[in-house]
């Protein structure tokens, strides 16, 4: 009778186990792409690319003036063996100054990034908070960490397009306090300048 009763209690459980795991909504959210995709995070991507696009293209024109010297140390054939030392040195001064430059405005660019993903992302949280208990979700996880990592999700799953929408509807008048490790898409800036190559 002890072992019937038992095992009656263990098919229960596993029956209730079972039902909860059914009744759990789960969805997915990649939360860089969706605060860069709502209005709000346009508009400031925008006002960032306008206000870095000189220092860009400051960087593009130093990086071009080294390419032409480091063609024209290839190239020549004519050159003195010290206008040649005389080169490598412009093209190796002139790359150090370059890739400084190129840290100190990749820094301040990802610093200015940082804020406004942060400033958004708290609006972010207070929306997918709402979303989440008005629509039954029990777990939303962020596929954009690499600490997250689902290997696999449906279609149906994924509510960044869900989040995008009720976030550009209503974040107008939402505070909050940003997530914690919030993190922002790479920026894109000119690439480092390699040392030139001894001849």
């Amino acid at each position: 009778m002890h072992r019937k009763q038992l095992l009656l209690l263990t098919l229960v459980g596993a029956q209730f186990v079972g039902m909860a795991a059914a009744q759990s909504k789960v969805g997915i959210i990649n939360i860089n792409a969706a605060i860069a995709s709502t209005k709000d995070g346009q508009k400031a991507i925008g006002e960032l690319e306008t206000r870095f696009a000189p220092k860009k293209k400051q960087l593009e024109a130093k990086q071009q003036g080294i390419q032409q010297l480091q063609a024209q140390l290839q190239k020549s054939t004519v050159l003195s063996e010290d206008q040649k030392r005389k080169l490598m040195v412009d093209i190796d001064t002139q790359t150090k100054s370059y890739n400084r430059d190129l840290e100190d405005a990749s820094q301040e660019l990802e610093g200015e990034q940082q804020k406004v993903f942060q400033e958004l992302g708290g609006k972010m949280m207070a929306i997918i908070d709402k979303y989440a208990k008005e629509k039954g979700y029990s777990l939303i996880l962020d596929v954009s960490s690499q600490q997250t990592p689902v290997l696999y999700a449906s279609a149906d799953s994924d509510v960044t397009k869900d989040i995008i929408d009720a976030y550009d509807k209503g974040a107008g008048g939402l505070t909050a306090a940003p997530p914690a490790g919030a993190v922002k898409p790479p920026a894109t800036a000119p690439k480092p300048v390699p040392p030139a190559t001894k001849k």
